[in-house]
């Protein structure tokens, strides 16, 4: 059985786009190369008949995982989410205890993360230490090195 994907309607639309990119235009273009290799000859020792097999291959792998992650999409909408409580879809405001410092953390699906921006997964470890907690919470995330970051939440918006 899929594991359910929850995703962010931007999240979602991005994979949509992606989608709809490789099976109009890169398909075509895969096979033009391929078609274009095999117009040079014998395709047994032919490197770029291969070179375009392994690309369409790639490719229709590619195809396939997004399929698969739009079919099995949860799409957390913004009209249904509470500021209540931390949720995918939600900008999280917290306060670093140990030195003062106030990140905005974005929480996204895992397929949606991107860290240098501050959108973390729900899954992460400061993801899953902040799901479902409140402004006021403390919240403490384990690290790898045996450490404990302490956050406070300040606030939960919409992005």
């Amino acid at each position: 059985m899929a594991e359910e994907l929850i995703l962010t309607r931007e999240g979602y639309q991005k994979i949509e786009q992606e989608h709809e990119l490789l099976v109009s235009v890169r398909r075509k273009e895969v096979a033009e190369r391929i078609k274009e290799a095999i117009s040079y000859g014998d395709i047994s020792e032919n490197s770029e008949f291969d070179s375009a097999k392994n690309e369409q291959a790639e490719l229709e792998e590619r195809i396939i995982k997004l399929e698969n992650m739009l079919r099995n999409a949860t799409i957390v909408d913004d009209e249904d989410i509470s500021l209540e409580v931390v949720n995918v879809g939600l900008v999280i405001k917290v306060k670093d205890m140990e030195d003062g410092e106030i990140l905005d953390f974005t929480i996204v699906g895992s397929s949606e993360i991107d860290p240098q921006n501050f959108k973390i997964s729900n899954e992460s470890p400061i993801g899953r230490a902040l799901m479902g907690r409140r402004v006021g919470d403390l919240v403490e995330v384990p690290i790898p090195d045996g450490a404990v970051i302490k956050y406070e939440i300040l606030e939960i918006n919409k992005k």
